[in-house]
């Protein structure tokens, strides 16, 4: 079949005809031992738990080698009901190859269960099956990243992340689901370099964390741009491993930059001075943006703020969020101030749904995406969770934990929602047009290079923005 493929082609086949040996099962009252013979028996790495003629759950070899780990081989008396993982992900006979390559990266899985169109049990795909149709798909590169054993290796790698990213969007997956996938290939990435550093003996000292920050830390990067990190460490590091972190500081910047993830220009980053303190440290600084609120504090705040332990101690992520959720509730000008700052940041929209684009210079005819509306929803929709005590995750996970709390009304937030993953969306489609044509990916987009039809949903998302901006002002900037 690989003969036959190629890249325009193979993930437009149906999951069906790849998907062709029917599934072996069992019941979950099935003891594990005897599972384990069945599955030797027909050389298999999974065994599907039915009931009632539906798939109820999964059990793995790797499953079994952790049970056996975790209870030193006690099982005789286990049953596969006992220890299988139920919310199985399934997908059809008729859905396209992509989907499954697609859904097995997002939920980082090994296999899916395959349902026909009556719904019933059809057989499982596995990564592996994937693997020898075609190589070059985002499950394959993350498998690649996985086993690299040099900064040469992840820099080419890294490389083909544009081309993951073409065929994950022509999946038509949600703007969501692609900054997932991003977030997961981008993560993957830093530890497996993390890891490559360790083998040379640079590593961060028990007693501290690598952070991720800024759109990276809220995990909703498009096509990876520059870098936004810091580290925090125990308050009674000694001198010798306040050098270590520092150390380890200096060569994973540069290691990032190396394999492709340009410095930030801002200085942003964990090697310089000012990301890198203390936890005792850094909740002084927290306090002091607070208070302040001046025009560098609430860049610095805004990307702060959305930090996450991407390697490390991760007791620090809450110690940092509970901190500064703390902080910012006392403080009785900081809401006001950074919703003020928020509201610099205008859709580019006029009377009648005109877009208001740039006059001059070399972006002349195009209009900013990230200045003119995602900076805004982001950053605003982070200051309404804050009021509320939601500190980290996605803005999609934000509004979904506001929705409850009614602080924005249900049409406004399907609105600033809407708003939100179109222009993710039109951000990254762009971004890959851009580098398919041998440009510089970057946030401007021209409208009369869209169609009507996206013309009509950005003059709507910015709508959206607009929404937003009328809820900060209402909320933190009436008397």
């Amino acid at each position: 079949m690989q003969n036959s493929l190629n890249d325009d082609n193979y993930h437009f086949i149906p999951v069906g005809t790849v998907c062709r040996s029917p599934a072996i099962t069992c019941s979950p009252h099935l003891g594990l031992v005897e599972m384990a013979r069945q599955m030797k028996s027909a050389d298999i790495s999974g065994m599907v738990v039915v009931e009632h003629n539906k798939p109820v759950g999964i059990v793995t070899l790797r499953d079994l080698r952790n049970l056996i780990a975790d209870t030193d081989g006690r099982i005789d008396a286990l049953t596969a009901g006992d220890v299988m993982k139920s919310g199985l992900i399934t997908i059809r006979t008729s859905d396209q190859l992509f989907k499954a390559i697609f859904l097995m990266a997002k939920h980082n899985i090994h296999r899916l269960v395959v349902m026909d169109e009556s719904d019933r049990l059809w057989g499982v795909i596995t990564d592996t099956d994937l693997l020898r149709i075609q190589t070059r798909i985002p499950l394959y590169l993350v498998q690649e990243i996985e086993a690299a054993a040099s900064m040469d290796d992840l820099r080419l790698i890294n490389a083909k992340m544009s081309g993951m990213l073409h065929y994950a969007v022509k999946t038509n997956a949600d703007a969501h689901s692609l900054t997932q996938l991003i977030t997961h290939f981008n993560d993957t990435l830093t530890r497996q370099l993390i890891f490559i550093l360790d083998f040379h003996g640079v590593r961060l000292p028990p007693g501290a964390a690598f952070l991720a920050l800024g759109s990276e830390g809220r995990e909703e990067q498009t096509l990876r741009t520059d870098q936004d990190n810091a580290i925090v460490y125990r308050d009674d590091f000694t001198a010798e491993q306040r050098l270590a972190t520092q150390r380890f500081a200096d060569r994973i910047v540069a290691a990032l930059e190396y394999v492709g993830v340009p410095l930030c220009p801002g200085n942003m980053m964990a090697n310089a001075p000012d990301w890198c303190h203390s936890l005792s440290e850094w909740k002084g600084l927290t306090e002091k943006w607070l208070a302040v609120s001046g025009a560098e504090e609430t860049v610095r705040f805004g990307v702060f703020q959305d930090l996450r332990v991407l390697h490390g101690e991760r007791y620090f992520e809450d110690e940092l969020h509970d901190h500064i959720g703390a902080c910012a509730r006392a403080s009785s000008i900081f809401f006001p101030c950074m919703a003020r700052n928020i509201a610099r940041f205008t859709p580019p929209i006029g009377m009648f749904g005109r877009f208001l684009v740039e006059k001059k210079g070399e972006r002349r005819g195009t209009l900013d995406l990230k200045k003119g509306g995602l900076f805004a929803l982001a950053r605003g929709v982070s200051l309404i969770a804050l009021e509320a005590g939601i500190m980290g995750g996605t803005t999609w996970s934000k509004l979904e934990r506001l929705q409850p709390l009614q602080l924005i009304s249900g049409q406004d937030l399907e609105s600033i929602r809407d708003a939100f993953s179109f222009l993710i969306r039109l951000r990254l489609e762009r971004q890959l047009t851009a580098l398919a044509s041998g440009k510089q990916p970057n946030d401007s987009v021209d409208p009369l290079d869209l169609s009507e039809w996206e013309r009509e949903q950005l003059r709507t998302a910015l709508r959206g923005v607009e929404t937003l901006h009328k809820v900060l002002a209402s909320r933190y900037l009436t008397a």
